[in-house]
């Protein structure tokens, strides 16, 4: 995945407009990732680990399809949750109750649907008193609950998780641990990005570990996260 930054500071859109005519805007060719190839089995609950800017969040969403890789090819057999980007999908001025109905629609689930398991997203996501609320009053932990409750009421073939899990108190950590987990039993796949490592260790079967954009290792989990420890990398272990 190649993206190019800019090199010069361009204050307003008609200098912009002005340079791109002349083509004499410079860009700085960057490679997010490189040469990163791999196979998520069925049902494995498969880590993606690495220091920050490794490239992890990108390719959870060149996964979900949010982007596309520059070169090769990704695939995905089964029905896509991704708990990534917290906040995609919502409408920061709406209500949290428009906001259900809003983020289903874009995981593509149907309006009379959601209006059926309304009262369980509610419930699990503990925001009850809250459902009147603009989203832009709430804090980051209340935001991941209603994001994470929406995505998981029903059980997804595959679930994408980017640190989600942190997110919140220690309560709905545990039981947001515990759906996954049921979802897990249930045969899901899932594709699990965190910087802690000592949960990475306890949940998945397999790691990639990724280094500025290139697959530095991938293997069993708890061969992969002791070597990325050796190396200085990860928290909780």
């Amino acid at each position: 995945m190649r993206f190019y930054l800019g090199r010069e500071k361009i204050t307003n859109l008609k200098e912009y407009v002005i340079k791109r005519i002349k083509r004499t805007v410079k860009f700085d060719e960057f490679w997010a990732l490189r040469d990163v190839s791999f196979t998520v089995a069925p049902g494995e609950v498969f880590g993606i680990i690495g220091p920050n800017g490794a490239g992890k969040s990108t390719l959870l969403k060149i996964i979900a399809g949010v982007i596309k890789p520059t070169s090769g090819a990704m695939g995905v057999n089964g029905r896509i949750s991704p708990l990534i980007e917290l906040g995609a999908g919502f409408d920061f001025d709406l209500t949290a109750g428009e906001n259900v109905y809003l983020n289903g629609a874009v995981l593509g689930y149907q309006r009379a649907f959601l209006k059926g398991r309304f009262d369980e997203i509610v419930s699990f996501s503990e925001l009850s008193s809250f459902m009147d609320v603009p989203l832009k009053n709430f804090s980051s932990g209340m935001i991941a609950r209603l994001a994470f409750s929406i995505a998981t009421i029903v059980n997804p073939e595959v679930l994408l998780v980017d640190e989600i899990l942190s997110m919140g108190d220690m309560h709905f950590q545990e039981k947001s641990e515990a759906r996954m987990r049921a979802m897990m039993e249930g045969g899901a796949t899932v594709v699990f990005v965190s910087h802690d490592i000592g949960k990475v260790r306890e949940i998945c079967d397999k790691v990639l570990w990724l280094e500025r954009g290139h697959l530095r290792m991938i293997g069993n989990a708890d061969e992969v996260c002791e070597r990325f420890v050796a190396a200085g990398g990860g928290q909780g272990l």
